[in-house]
């Protein structure tokens, strides 16, 4: 590992990241909401930090090796969701502790979408929207949209871009060049957050809420401006209708954009195996939802149909929006929901979770399984978009739901050693490391009542969620530092 190439990495991106700070003072100038002297000290610090580890190392040039990748990728979330909390920390309004901020900061940019905050609807604009514009950043992944001007400032990319991708198979590029492929994400990314924008000013929302809230769909965060979430627009069905439609169109794997964009056509995404599982667990998911609140007349059909498909949709999306408190739903339903959030959409989306394609093989694997008990001698390979599924990819997905697994019962078992009851500890570490957002229990409104030592626990459920476990975990194991 060369500390000079990874302070030289670390430089550029923190420079890149303080430009993003910019529009928040705009907005808040815009609005003459006061907090524009935050956002400006935090620009200076994160600019002036960035410049100083970038300065003496400016002319090194050598491309980054898979080993630096993994620890970029991995502690850079962490610092920029550190250099993130800065205007949380230093404006006076939300008023919040360095653990709190720092929390929201990386819920933010990890689209968890958890908040400690209370009292959204009077916050400053401008905080408001730079919640919106963290998710905003981490949907696409700060990192990967770094790679469009990486390669001009000579630095090599794709072992940055294969540590932060997500899904079981990592070389798969769209477009021959690294950064092609992040650029072409970009521009897919951009398009969608500008029809989002319109759908929403279209249907009723204020320009500002329309920008803000299509941040956190394209994102699927789930951070919203309002207390109520998505429930402040229950009423207007339109709102609702156009959320789902973006919430899904996110959660699909962005190669298969990429493609209809380039092609003009859309018969490829039923051809795609994830697709339809995607589809058919979040039509079934629906129907189990819709049908129970409707059977125990918890709402009337109309209200069942909207309240039940928009919660599927954006728990099972991991968007983590709210058009009512289903934590107070009957019997099992908050746990359907907790555990369709766990599987995630598809890989190369911006949803969190294990993903679909991961959860179908396992699926796919289980099966063959209980046949060659049947048939001992049976040669069955399993198969995705009619192509043999290397045995690689099957051991990679075991042993990823085996990591997952344990992670999700070492950290219930640590919020729980700080005080929190089970409900609280196992929906919360559920969301953090699925990046859902919503809890139950304390956790059901917000995250502000949960201590903090159990918050630091989930800020590092949310760091593994986003960076898919193994990219944090391999900086643990000994053979990582062996040179």
């Amino acid at each position: 590992m060369r500390l000079a190439v990874i302070a030289r990495v670390f430089g550029i991106l923190l420079t890149v990241f303080s430009l993003t700070l910019l529009p928040p003072i705009g907005v808040s100038l815009w609005y003459g909401d006061g907090t524009h002297t935050a956002f400006g000290i935090a620009f200076a610090i994160t600019l002036i930090t960035g410049l100083f580890m970038w300065l003496p190392v400016h002319d090194l040039k050598q491309d980054l090796r898979t080993r630096d990748g993994f620890v970029v990728t991995s502690l850079f979330w962490l610092v920029l969701g550190s250099f993130g909390a800065l205007p949380l920390i230093i404006s006076p309004q939300p008023h919040l502790s360095t653990v709190d901020a720092i929390f929201e900061s990386i819920s933010g940019l990890t689209t968890t979408g958890a908040t400690t905050i209370v009292g959204l609807d009077a916050l400053p604009p401008a905080i408001l929207y730079y919640r919106q514009q963290l998710q905003w950043f981490g949907g696409i992944g700060v990192i990967v949209i770094a790679l469009a001007i990486l390669p001009m400032l000579g630095i090599g990319g794709m072992q940055l871009y294969k540590a932060e991708t997500p899904g079981p198979v990592k070389d798969t590029k769209l477009t021959p060049r690294i950064a092609e492929t992040a650029r072409a994400l970009f521009v897919i990314y951009i398009i969608l957050t500008v029809l989002c924008t319109l759908g929403y000013w279209w249907a009723g929302m204020t320009l500002f809420d329309a920008i803000c809230h299509s941040y956190a769909t394209v994102a699927n965060g789930g951070f919203s401006t309002h207390d109520a979430s998505m429930g402040f627009y229950a009423h207007n069905h339109a709102i609702m209708v156009i959320a789902i439609i973006f919430m899904l169109t996110a959660g699909i794997n962005f190669g298969l954009h990429f493609f209809a964009f380039s092609n003009r056509t859309l018969k490829h995404y039923w051809q795609d195996s994830e697709f339809r599982f995607y589809i058919w667990v979040t039509v079934i998911a629906c129907l189990v939802i819709v049908g129970y609140l409707w059977g125990t007349g918890t709402f009337d059909l109309n209200s069942s149909i909207l309240h039940g498909v928009f919660q599927v949709v954006s728990i099972g999306t991991t968007a983590g929006f709210g058009s009512e408190n289903f934590s107070v739903w009957p019997a099992f339903l908050p746990y359907i929901l907790l555990m369709v959030g766990i599987m995630g959409a598809c890989a190369g989306s911006t949803s969190g979770g294990i993903k679909s394609v991961r959860v179908m093989l396992i699926m796919k694997s289980g099966l063959r399984e209980l046949n060659r008990l049947v048939h001992p001698n049976a040669v069955v390979p399993i198969k995705v978009n009619r192509k043999i599924v290397p045995a690689r990819v099957t051991d990679a997905v075991w042993g990823f739901f085996a990591v997952y697994i344990l992670s999700f019962f070492v950290l219930t078992i640590a919020v729980m050693a700080t005080g929190e009851n089970f409900v609280t500890a196992f929906s919360t570490v559920a969301s953090c490391l699925s990046n859902i957002g919503p809890g139950l229990g304390e956790a059901s409104a917000n995250y502000g009542s949960v201590n903090e030592v159990a918050k630091c626990f989930l800020i590092l459920a949310m760091l593994m969620g986003r960076l898919e476990i193994f990219t944090l975990l391999v900086l643990l194991t000994p053979a990582f530092w062996k040179h």
